[in-house]
């Protein structure tokens, strides 16, 4: 699970009414996306009786919280009223005053929360400092639906390293690239503006140099509302880059960041990338090769909470085998491709079978003439490093 649940009071934990109200603060939730990271997705629901008081949702980083929100909204008296959380309220300084502070102040009787806090600094501890003021806490209700909502929040906190989603387009016998290394255009239109839309809601986009060499991207959102300014990412361990491509040249309007070897990091050609605009960082090599778990905890400082892996079967290939592949969105195109054209897994495959990744959820869509499947992994400890 991408966060810990721990089940405190059982206080009506199953009652219809208090199912509708934590539903409707993961509803509310969902507005923040793309807007509070690297801060989680929270919504909140202040009721008495069975009256809705007040809702709230954080909306964007920096701004008060979800419970200060709907505090502020709240035109009513709020002693003795029930408080319904997606995220048990912080109990630290950050931006923003404590939560809990706030609702002691405020004199409600319950507080409802979803699941804890796995950040540090929290950690249940606000839930405890609830209980300690004389408040009812309720923990657990929908912790499945609310787990999933702060995922990429919650890998950041417990494993140092940013929630990773894989998305590629493949043909119906499961090719990534034509045999001459084309990939342009597998999937359809509404497919290809899925994925702006999904670009404009997350932190950064990762490729490989073979991909910048192959396709010349510019990794952007087009023609979507932008939600955030994507961090663009090479992983380029002998710095291959091309200085004349669209990485390149547009560094200076979007953050490009190029990860290699120390070697390539202190050469002539990184510093002609720098005064291009372009970051060049030096990542530690294993096995001769960029350690994907350095890059990635690299991306974590930068604040990086979910990056979109849309490299080519090499990378993608790597993050399968390390055992960092969180999300999978996968386009199949109703086609074929054939040819010894390349599969996600390249030549290297799983053997045996039952070593290859098992999902733990599958979804399903339509997308235009695609179908869309979205899997979703058990976070483990990374099994090689490699990229």
């Amino acid at each position: 699970m991408p966060a810990s649940t721990r089940p405190v009071s059982p206080h009506d934990a199953d009652d219809e009414f208090d199912g509708r109200m934590m539903q409707r603060a993961l509803v509310l939730a969902r507005k923040g996306r793309g807007l509070v990271e690297p801060n989680p997705m929270v919504g909140c629901v202040i009721t008495r009786g069975r009256r809705v008081l007040a809702e709230g949702y954080h909306r964007r980083f920096g701004l008060p919280h979800a419970e200060i929100e709907a505090i502020r909204a709240c035109r009513g008296r709020l002693a003795g009223a029930t408080v319904y959380v997606s995220l048990e309220p912080c109990c630290h300084h950050g931006k923003t005053p404590p939560c809990t502070e706030a609702l002691i102040k405020a004199r409600v009787s319950r507080v409802v929360a979803a699941i804890t806090d796995p950040s540090p600094a929290v950690d249940g501890r606000g839930l405890r400092r609830l209980r300690d003021a004389g408040i009812d806490v309720t923990l657990g209700l929908l912790a499945p639906q609310a787990a999933e909502l702060i995922a990429p929040f919650a890998t950041r906190a417990r494993l140092g390293r940013p929630y990773v989603i894989a998305k590629w387009a493949q043909s119906l016998d499961g090719k990534l690239v034509t045999r001459a290394g084309r990939s342009k255009w597998i999937s359809c239109p509404q497919s290809r503006r899925y994925v702006h839309r999904l670009r404009a809601g997350v932190d950064a986009i990762l490729v490989g140099a073979g991909t910048v060499a192959a396709d010349d991207p510019l990794l952007t959102a087009r023609n979507v509302r932008i939600l955030r300014r994507a961090l663009r990412v090479v992983l380029d361990g002998r710095l291959r880059i091309a200085e004349s491509c669209r990485l390149v040249k547009t560094a200076g309007e979007t953050p490009t960041l190029v990860l290699t070897s120390p070697q390539h990091a202190a050469g002539r050609k990184a510093e002609r990338l720098k005064s291009r605009g372009v970051e060049v960082v030096a990542c530690p090599l294993r096995r001769g090769r960029l350690s994907l778990l350095s890059c990635l905890h690299v991306l974590a400082s930068r604040d990086v909470t979910n990056l979109l892996v849309e490299g080519g079967p090499t990378v993608l290939t790597s993050f399968f085998e390390a055992g960092l592949v969180d999300e999978a969105l996968v386009f199949v195109a109703p086609t074929f491709i054939g040819g010894g054209a390349r599969s996600v897994l390249g030549r290297r495959g799983y053997t045996p079978l039952a070593a290859a990744p098992l999902p733990l959820s599958v979804q399903m869509v339509r997308s235009g003439d695609d179908a869309l499947l979205r899997m979703r992994f058990e976070q483990s400890e990374p099994r090689a490093e490699a990229s």
